[in-house]
Formats: structure tokens, sequence, C-alpha cells
């Protein structure tokens, strides 16, 4: 087996979804934001628009983040099915103590396709790549920390009660959304296809 040696590529190695979390702060607000900052400012963009925007939501605004995805969910999935989704809810993401909001700034992609009418089919691809990035970092980041977490896609679902609870700018777009919180269970094996059909090297 090939032997990591640097710590950066053992984090990306390490990094798994955790549906198993808990509320057991062992590590800091404060060391979250901390980590989360440094990603934010450090994660490349193309023609360093910066146009990623996170909101950070702890404890009881946590909850009602998945609170909220909750009621949307009620309203459009069959009863008889519901059941299940609140408890995966409740148990996978609501029962951390954090969730990392991804957003793109739609002004700033605007902006740089009325500036570079060449690259204006593009700049939305780059922005979602460049979140991408971010969203990996900070996951990671948090995983070296020793927190659990997973990443979620409930938009574009619950993206107006979103922007109407904590008053997010109309312009900006929510990506993902990431639970975090202390690890009470394992992360399930992890498959991998053959590497020859995923890299091809010339030399």
């Amino acid at each position: 087996m090939l032997f990591i040696a640097t710590d950066f590529l053992k984090a990306i190695k390490e990094r798994r979804s955790y549906y198993e979390i808990g509320d057991q702060k062992d590590v800091s607000e404060e060391r979250i934001e901390e980590i989360i900052e440094e990603a934010v400012l450090h994660t490349p963009s193309a023609f360093n628009s910066q146009s990623a925007r996170v909101v950070v939501l702890f404890n009881d605004h946590h909850k009602k983040l998945w609170d909220l995805t909750k009621e949307t969910l009620r309203e459009i999935i069959p009863k008889n099915d519901y059941g299940s989704t609140e408890v995966k809810i409740n148990t996978s993401f609501r029962s951390g103590y954090c969730t990392v909001l991804f957003f793109e700034d739609v002004e700033v992609i605007e902006s740089l396709q009325d500036k570079y009418d060449l690259y204006k089919d593009k700049f939305p691809l780059w922005s979602m790549q460049s979140n991408g990035m971010l969203q990996h970092v900070v996951w990671t980041a948090l995983e070296d920390e020793g927190l659990g977490a997973s990443l979620q896609h409930y938009n574009p679902l619950i993206d107006e009660k979103v922007k109407e609870e904590w008053e997010i700018p109309d312009h900006w777009t929510l990506m993902a959304q990431m639970p975090v919180g202390s690890k009470e269970g394992k992360p399930g094996e992890k498959e991998f296809e053959s590497i020859d059909q995923r890299l091809k090297v010339f030399e």
C-alpha cells in the first residue's frame, strides 16, 4: 500500500461522510469559525473572483435550519414516506451543533460576465468549481480537527425560508449545507473504482 507522507494528503484520505453526529462540543465554536475563515480566505477562485459566501449556524440557529427543512419536506413528501425522512434529519443532521451553509454571490459572477464577454458562459461553471473546492477544504479541515460532517443539498427547496430567517441577500444562491458535530458512529465502507479507469499518465 502506498504510504502517504504529508499531513495534507492524509487529511484528504481520512475525510468521510458521518451520518451519526452529536452535540458534544469537543471543538469550540471559536475554533470552527477560525477554520472556516481561513478556508474562505485561501481557497482559490477563477479570476480571483472570491464569489463564495458562507454562513455558519450554531446551536439553536443550527436546529432551526433543520426544523425548517423538515417543515418544507413535510409539505411535499407523501405522508407514508415522511417518517423515515424526519428520522434521518433528526439523527444525521439536526443532532449536531453546527451547520455550514455555502452560497455563491450571483452579483459577482454577473459583473465578471459583463467585464469578460469571451468567458461569459464559463463564469457560472467556474464559480461552482471554486465553491466545491471550498466545501472540500472546510470538510477536510473539520474532519482533521476530529469533527464529523456530511454534505447535503436541500436547495433549492429551502432557499426562500433560509433567506427569510437569516436575512440572506437575494443575490446569494444556496449551494450546499454541511451539518457538523461530534462523531457518534463510524462512516460506511468506502468503495473505489479501479484507478486505471480514472487516471491516465503519459511519460
